[in-house]
């Protein structure tokens, strides 16, 4: 017996003082509400309800049961308001990278809200990212992934000091073109470092990075992690290194921005939610377009994924994009 049921119609037709109008009340046929009635008085052991008149009336055991019926079913309305309000207020965090766009993470946070779900945005670097959807700390995280087999791609490029009259041409650039003419090997200290901020220090990039400067021909020691991000721009802006950034962070700065001509050095991302209790992994659609645009992300052209999307033969990795 659905006991919560059977006293809602038991207190509606107590107050009603009728079974049709009680019926109308719960939005119920009225030969179900008599039958949850029946029941409840063969559940208790007493007639509810004195029906041998036109206008029934509550038999002396159905006014001495009628406050505590009520009382369960006050404190049932409030224990679903306060699951109700736990699950509202319960925080999914999601990790992204530093220098997301904050309006893009402002309309994720609203649109979470209007879905009944409350989102906390977490910067984190790439392998607190990876390790807090292991653990359980994080809800969703933008986790990198080599760009051709990613959902989004953010292309990348290089940073460096504003071009006086601002009317520099748009071009892609060449690794190649950074390598030390001949005859010059005595300025190569005054040639710019290229900094990678710390976003771009995971192994799936600097492998890549590595190998595209060896057949580039640019020295070793030329590439350096960045440290703070505040230091590497400032010393972009004054033109004494270069920096590898997305072109919203560059502009963002007031940087001069040439991006890669070669696609293997864009960012590459999936987004990826941490598994439920069954096992099963999903991000919503909306959330992964959102993060999309956080990054600055580009529409792939090879046919591949969208944002959000999974890809059957790759159920592990490729479930959890939603």
């Amino acid at each position: 017996m659905d006991l919560l049921a059977h006293l809602e119609a038991y207190v509606a037709t107590a107050e009603e003082a009728g079974f049709s109008r009680a019926a109308d009340r719960l939005g119920i046929a009225q030969p179900l509400l008599s039958r949850r009635v029946k029941t409840l008085e063969e559940h208790f052991g007493g007639a509810l309800f004195d029906r041998s008149r036109r206008q029934i009336e509550t038999t002396e055991l159905g006014v001495l049961l009628l406050p505590y019926a009520r009382d369960v079913l006050d404190r049932a309305q409030r224990l679903r308001q306060v699951a109700r309000s736990a699950r509202r207020s319960r925080v999914r965090p999601v990790g992204v990278p530093a220098h997301c766009d904050p309006a893009a993470l402002a309309r994720a946070l609203r649109t979470g809200g209007e879905h009944g779900i409350t989102l906390g945005m977490r910067e984190l670097p790439p392998p607190e990212r990876v390790s807090g959807l292991a653990d359980g700390s994080l809800s969703y995280a933008l986790v990198h992934t080599a760009p051709e087999q990613a959902a989004l791609r953010v292309p990348l490029g290089l940073a460096s000091a504003p071009v006086p009259d601002g009317t520099a041409p748009r071009r892609t650039l060449h690794l190649e073109e950074l390598r030390p003419r001949r005859g010059r090997d005595a300025r190569r200290a005054a040639v710019p470092p290229l900094l990678l901020l710390a976003e771009d220090q995971v192994p799936c990039f600097e492998d890549r990075l590595a190998r595209a400067a060896a057949r580039a021909g640019l020295p070793e020691e030329r590439i350096r992690p960045a440290g703070a991000a505040a230091t590497a721009l400032a010393e972009t802006l004054a033109g004494h290194a270069l920096l590898l950034c997305a072109e919203p962070f560059a502009r963002q700065h007031g940087a001069h921005w040439t991006p890669f001509a070669d696609p293997a050095l864009h960012r590459g991302y999936d987004v990826r939610a941490a598994p439920g209790r069954d096992g099963t992994a999903a991000v919503p659609h909306w959330l992964a377009a959102l993060l999309a645009a956080a990054l600055g992300a580009v529409p792939r052209r090879d046919g591949g994924p969208e944002p959000g999307t999974g890809r059957a033969d790759a159920p592990a990795r490729l479930a959890a994009r939603g």
